[in-house]
């Protein structure tokens, strides 16, 4: 029978109930992809707003907008690639360490297993019972879980956090790219802002529905940091292109 079938055949787990393995990771890259499309939603938007803000003409728009969205994309995937990378070899240290503790020192592990789950309401016959089960069963994922909260199964994977994050912008940053690069020149501006500030109250909605907080203050606290920064941008490009700087 595998791994799966297994999960699924646990007495006493409603089919309907999120058990699954990993599910807390799967929804921490959920959150992740929602924040990283919003974050190219407002960073293309604010420098393409800026740029059409201060001249009609589509070539700096077009090279603002795509460089606005390349080197974003670029620049959080490197940044997620090295700080899931750090995390990764963290895990991998934790895990050869617990690993070298239980072949060196099984006894103590096991002592030290049982005071665990005492700490945790257990009796001490009750949690010597069931740290002697778990150790049989697998010692080392029975530590990993107990003692450091790990799955050695499910350590997270630097290329699919990079990859995620990237294409999360670029999806995002696309978005204000459209109606500033299609649009005619007197309504571009307006309808990004309404684009973008609907498309962040949606992630915004998003993220704090996932995330289990409050959506109406999230989403607004989204849409209004999305607002000033539209806003000081379209500024900034106005100034700009009234002095002829541009």
């Amino acid at each position: 029978m595998t791994d799966g079938a297994n999960r699924a055949a646990v007495p006493g787990q409603h089919p309907e109930e999120p058990h699954r393995e990993g599910l807390a990771k799967r929804l921490n890259w959920l959150r992740a992809g929602v924040l990283g499309a919003n974050d190219g939603i407002v960073s293309v938007a604010a420098v393409a707003v800026g740029v059409a803000s201060a001249t009609p003409q589509l070539a700096p728009l077009i090279t603002a907008g795509l460089a606005a969205l390349v080197g974003g994309a670029i620049s959080m995937a490197l940044g997620e690639y090295v700080s899931v990378s750090s995390q990764r070899d963290s895990e991998h240290a934790l895990i050869a360490k617990e690993s070298r503790e239980l072949a060196e020192m099984p006894e103590a592990e096991l002592e030290e297993l049982t005071g665990l789950y005492e700490a945790k309401g257990l009796s001490r016959t009750t949690a010597r019972q069931v740290a002697v089960e778990l150790t049989e069963h697998d010692a080392l994922s029975a530590h990993l879980s107990a003692e450091l909260g790990i799955d050695q199964n499910d350590v997270v994977s630097p290329w699919h956090a990079a990859l995620a994050s990237a294409v999360a912008f670029t999806i995002g940053g696309i978005l204000p790219l459209v109606p500033i690069l299609l649009l005619p020149a007197d309504i571009r501006i307006p309808v990004t802002f309404v684009a973008v500030l609907v498309a962040l109250a949606v992630t915004g909605w998003v993220a704090a529905f996932i995330g289990g907080s409050q959506r109406v203050r999230a989403t607004l606290r989204v849409v209004i940091g999305g607002a000033l920064a539209l806003a000081a941008t379209f500024l900034i490009g106005a100034l700009l292109g009234t002095t002829g700087v541009v």
